[in-house]
């Protein structure tokens, strides 16, 4: 079930909360809190299916622009266009105050180890999160939604595409296509 056709502004309200809050501790982007994201609009709300929640982060990644766009996908599967600006708003607007104080704040304070110590200790932080996001979008593209199974062949293509990511220097984007090719042919 979604809740696009009645969401209410109690909703809409839990939305702003809950990303306004991601918001904040999005340390390497928005993209590092798509598991908490995940956990709240498909497991807790239901607003969403694990197919619409992956479809929307991959159309936001394909995209040209900001991948942030992202969230406002999640936002419109909840209530449309105001969804769409309640969810942008909320992600975007903590987190660009919080980073302009804290940039102005590191600039008189560029040399000290209080800085430095910042800098070496949420470089892993970050790192972890993109790789949870990675994880989880992951397992959901290998999962049939309707029966909740693993399915050995798109495993087989999550596999497939890390390991050609890591070992190869070639464009991201001749995985995409080839990607596309085996959905369509698994489609048949």
């Amino acid at each position: 079930m979604t809740a696009a056709a009645g969401a209410s502004p109690v909703d809409l309200w839990a939305l702003a909360q809950h990303f306004a809050t991601l918001s904040l501790i999005a340390i390497s982007g928005a993209i590092a809190t798509v598991p908490e994201m995940h956990r709240f609009l498909v497991d807790e709300k239901h607003w969403m299916t694990h197919t619409q929640f992956n479809d929307s982060v991959a159309m936001a990644q394909a995209a040209p622009g900001p991948n942030v766009f992202f969230v406002a996908l999640f936002g419109w599967q909840v209530a449309r266009a105001p969804g769409a600006a309640v969810a942008f708003a909320s992600i975007i607007l903590p987190a660009s105050v919080l980073v302009y104080a804290m940039w102005r704040w590191k600039r008189s304070r560029e040399d000290t180890q209080l800085v430095k110590a910042l800098r070496l200790g949420l470089s892993p932080i970050a790192a972890g999160l993109t790789v949870s996001t990675g994880l989880v979008l992951a397992q959901n593209a290998a999962v049939i939604e309707a029966t909740q199974r693993l399915d050995w062949r798109l495993a087989a293509v999550v596999v497939g595409t890390v390991i050609f990511s890591l070992r190869s220097k070639r464009n991201p984007l001749w995985m995409i296509a080839a990607g596309a090719l085996v959905g369509i042919a698994l489609s048949f």
